[in-house]
């Protein structure tokens, strides 16, 4: 997984499964472009990547998530919970805690 973490008012975990980087999904109402720099982060372990969202879930973090095993990831943590948004049948989950 590729996960960048982006600081400012409020810190940002952008993580996106490693296979979708690059490609840009869109259906008749919306679209993800993962073709720029917000996604293009870090390569992490599974394990890395769930030490970085356990801990941004106990700040004032919000989360952009794309990937089914990215998304899956910040469900195991009860980051997302119910339904999530797909593109093109890709998991695209935004939350703010």
């Amino acid at each position: 997984m590729l996960v960048k973490v982006h600081k400012g008012y409020r810190v940002c975990v952008a993580v996106c499964d490693s296979d979708l980087i690059g490609k840009k999904f869109e259906d008749d109402l919306r679209q993800i472009d993962l073709t720029g720099t917000f996604f293009q982060g870090e390569e992490k372990s599974i394990e890395e990547t769930r030490k970085i969202l356990f801990n941004a879930k106990s700040e004032d973090a919000s989360f952009n998530l794309v990937g089914n095993g990215a998304v899956g990831l910040a469900r195991e943590l009860g980051i997302v919970g119910g339904e999530v948004m797909k593109i093109k049948g890709v998991p695209v989950a935004l939350v703010l805690l």
